[in-house]
């Protein structure tokens, strides 16, 4: 808040004849292939085109910023001090901004905060995927994370931050507004990938399910509700230290390819 791939197998014959296919099956499948094909070229040129021109900006606005600095300052070393922040300044901004899910399935502002967070837990050794749906329903994991701590499930919502946050009786208000359907749909979504995966390894795994909330100020840092945890948005990476798992390289590994098979990309 990033399609199982199923290969049916089989022997191959050792001795294969010769076998009728029907030229309009073939050309249909070869032009298919080509239209595919030349669509994604055209992407990759479109996009590979936007980035060079957008970097092409900013290098120039960094000259730019450079040489009037140096002429003002009379000092060309102090210019080159300041076209190079410039431009260490668009880089920062640019990685920060820049997101897995694809521009044309843009993510919310929310889940690209998140998405922030997480690239510094995948230089940790966490594995994570964006934006993954269950087979047969209508639900979205917006990021499922797995590390030595356990495996995570996380939905990133922005709320109004004019109205309070608070638990009332095991049930969460914003504001006067009852949120417990979008916890109980959280938690569903982390159980049903939890199953999947168990599934799909041959052993029962569990799934933390979470909201990291964005917007209205809270009491805590994290607080479990009815199964889910509710973390303040900012910190996620703190709340995904707090797993008490220990799982090892190969198991992190198996349980991240088993989500990619099982977790449904949403793009």
């Amino acid at each position: 808040m990033d399609s199982a791939t199923r290969v049916n197998g089989g022997d191959a014959p050792k001795n294969q004849g010769t076998v009728y296919q029907s030229p309009f099956v073939t050309s249909r499948s070869k032009a298919s292939g080509t239209s595919k094909g030349a669509a994604r070229a055209t992407y990759g040129a479109l996009v590979s085109s936007e980035a060079a021109r957008q970097w092409a900006i900013r290098g120039l606005a960094a000259i730019v910023v450079g040489v009037a600095v140096g002429y003002l300052t009379a000092d060309w070393r102090i210019g080159a001090t300041f076209g190079i922040g410039v431009l260490i300044a668009f880089t920062v901004h640019h990685s920060r901004r820049q997101s897995e899910v694809p521009h044309w399935r843009r993510p919310s502002a929310a889940q690209r905060r998140t998405e922030a967070q997480l690239k510094v837990m995948k230089r940790l050794g966490y594995k994570v995927l964006h934006a993954r749906g269950i087979e047969g329903g209508n639900g979205q994991i917006d990021h499922f994370i797995v590390g030595r701590r356990g495996a995570f499930a996380i939905d990133s919502e922005a709320w109004d931050k004019r109205l309070p946050l608070r638990n009332k009786l095991e049930k969460l208000y914003h504001g006067r507004f009852s949120k417990n359907e979008r916890i109980d749909e959280a938690l569903e979504e982390a159980r049903a990938a939890e199953k999947l995966i168990s599934q799909q390894l041959g052993r029962e795994i569990h799934v933390r399910a979470s909201l990291a909330i964005y917007g209205p100020g809270m009491p805590w840092d994290s607080h479990n509700l009815r199964g889910v945890d509710i973390i303040t948005g900012t910190k996620v990476r703190k709340w995904l230290r707090t797993g008490k798992s220990r799982l090892s390289e190969q198991e992190i590994e198996e349980i991240y390819e088993a989500a990619q098979k099982v977790l449904l990309p949403r793009y």
